[in-house]
């Protein structure tokens, strides 16, 4: 069973899990309302028609990772503790950049490539809402979709992974550091030119795996997103945290996103409910300057926004695509005005790089 091995789906691409308190078994095939048989063919009712009654209830899609699933888990606990009688009802989808991790990530189509999957079997009916690393979304959502809910984020910040001692400056010239985001390599240019940047795919253990366990593979350290490794409970193998002054997270890092149709007036109160007020405002500003930036553009970029009584600040960077020009700027404004403060960073670092 894929859900507890760990396996890739590889057969069929979906699939349904049912949650029966911390434990999960498969659902029965034939009580699927969508995506079945003729069924599959023929949503047009189900998408003209959003529920108007709060439901009892709620297929969530996921990716199959482990770490996609834990995160999963965690936003149906919460659905389940704050709206006792709701069942939370698990769809795993087989994303490209999943099944595909040899592929450098800007080659498959960059941003959205955990993403776009997802948000299609939400689209057609096969779920009602999906979990998203924020991260990992682009900076328009798809049409008929919305981010219905952004919760309280993990540790934003970016994390080393190390075979040496004395963390990033503790790394011997020319060492060479694992990552698939170019953000990553922009950030480590300007952090330690002397290294060498190297690309690493994988999930988060074999990525650690690859660094700590396999010399062969020929890395010294990785960068990784600390809330994953903690989320993972690999935090002991971190070697430094890096701070947010020097690598600046990508625009969502740390938070999770559910997104549903924008129809579904009864899943999106629903997910509404367990929104955090600060972090849609921090990420919502994030989001802003990834927009403004172009978005889907490839060039890397950043920006992390940290509110706190009554005023934003936000650290933001901005490369071209051959990493030959990169900037950085942080200020702050108040927190009314977080997005207008995102647009001018986002502006003014465009104006420097591609002057």
């Amino acid at each position: 069973m894929p859900w507890v091995t760990g396996s890739t789906v590889a057969v069929d691409p979906l699939f349904r899990l049912v949650r029966r308190g911390n434990e999960y078994e498969f659902d029965d095939p034939t009580s699927w309302p969508v995506c079945q048989g003729e069924c599959r063919e023929d949503r047009s009712s189900l998408m003209s028609n959003s529920r108007e009654h709060t439901p009892t209830t709620l297929r969530i899609a996921t990716r199959g990772s482990q770490l996609a699933r834990l995160q999963t888990d965690r936003v149906a606990s919460i659905l389940e503790a704050a709206h006792p009688g709701l069942r939370c009802e698990i769809v795993v989808v087989s994303t490209q950049g999943d099944r595909d991790k040899q592929t450098p990530l800007a080659i498959l189509g960059g941003q959205g490539v955990f993403a776009k999957e997802l948000q299609q079997a939400v689209l057609r009916g096969e779920a009602d809402c999906a979990v998203h690393s924020v991260k990992d979304l682009t900076s328009e959502m798809p049409a008929g979709l919305t981010l219905a809910a952004i919760l309280d984020r993990a540790d934003p910040r970016d994390v080393l992974i190390s075979r040496h001692p004395g963390g990033l400056a503790g790394l011997p010239t020319g060492a060479r550091v694992g990552t698939s985001s170019r953000r990553r390599v922009a950030e480590l240019r300007l952090a330690r030119p002397d290294l060498v940047a190297v690309e690493l795919r994988g999930n988060v253990d074999s990525r650690i795996r690859k660094v700590l366990d396999d010399p062969e593979a020929g890395y010294d350290a990785a960068i990784l997103a600390a809330a994953g490794v903690e989320r993972m409970e690999r935090g002991d193998t971190i070697s430094e945290y890096l701070d947010v002054d020097r690598f600046i997270p990508a625009p969502g890092q740390g938070a999770l996103g559910v997104d549903c149709r924008s129809d579904d007036r009864a899943t999106r109160a629903l997910l509404e409910t367990i929104a955090d007020s600060t972090t849609t405002i921090e990420v919502e500003a994030e989001r802003t300057f990834l927009r403004v930036c172009g978005g889907g553009c490839r060039s890397p970029l950043a920006a992390y926004a940290q509110a706190d009584a009554g005023i934003v600040r936000m650290w933001a960077m901005y490369a071209d695509e051959s990493l030959d020009r990169i900037a950085t700027t942080e200020d702050e404004d108040d927190m009314e005005d977080a997005n207008s403060l995102a647009t001018r960073l986002a502006t003014t670092l465009r104006e420097r790089v591609e002057a």
